[in-house]
């Protein structure tokens, strides 16, 4: 199933809040994500709905399985594109920026190329010496 770039944010969102805070709420979603708790509150519905999130009895926002793979893999874009932009010379905030939307419009086929040929650029440029 595709997922919509915003719901990719928030899944993302609720992964890095996690992951920071132990338990997360609508409302630290809206501050992280800087929007207004009836968009989250929108999004919320609408990634239960479709199976990437449950709310406990306390109303704490909980990944499912599916939904916390979405999120990881969002998250290692932005994380790789964010980082390649930075050795590139882009200003952080800028790479931050740009590596949000490059995260999105990247196709996982693409994106795995990308990080295999980062790999091996990177194992060549430090591997072995050269033979005389």
């Amino acid at each position: 199933m595709e997922v919509r770039a915003s719901a990719e944010d928030y899944l993302e969102a609720i992964l890095l809040l996690q992951r920071r805070m132990g338990v997360v709420r609508s409302v630290d979603v809206a501050q992280h994500l800087e929007v207004s708790k009836p968009s989250v509150c929108h999004a919320v519905a609408s990634l239960r709905a479709k199976g990437f999130l449950r709310m406990d009895q306390r109303r704490f926002l909980i990944l499912t399985e599916a939904g916390r793979s979405v999120a990881e893999i969002t998250l290692e874009k932005h994380q790789f594109f964010s980082a390649m932009l930075m050795e590139a010379g882009v200003d952080p905030k800028t790479a931050e920026k740009e590596a949000c939307r490059i995260e999105h419009a990247i196709s996982t086929e693409s994106f795995e190329r990308l990080k295999r040929l980062k790999k091996e650029y990177t194992n060549h440029s430090t591997g072995g010496t050269c033979a005389d």
